[in-house]
């Protein structure tokens, strides 16, 4: 079976005031929207959070993004089984 090798597109964003390079298969407005995002995130927290140093801001919005994943993921579990349930 062969592989199929895919591009790998490279971009530098800013997040949060720095500069990062990032390297993936998705389009370069696809990893845009990611740093944006990210960004948002970073500064939303902030203004609730001012005191955080850029790590601690960096970590809790790891958190928190990864709690709006969980929550995501089992709206679409939920929303699979009505579609089961449905179709039987």
């Amino acid at each position: 079976m062969a592989e199929q090798i895919q591009e790998k597109n490279r971009i530098t964003v800013e997040i949060y005031g720095h500069s990062y390079k990032m390297v993936g298969t998705e389009s370069t407005g696809h990893m845009r929207l990611v740093a944006s995002i990210v960004d948002d995130k970073m500064r939303e927290i902030n203004v609730h959070n001012p005191s955080l140093d850029s790590a601690k801001l960096a970590v809790l919005t790891a958190v928190n993004t990864v709690h709006e994943l969980l929550k995501l993921r089992e709206q679409v579990e939920q929303l699979e089984e009505q579609l089961k349930k449905l179709k039987d």
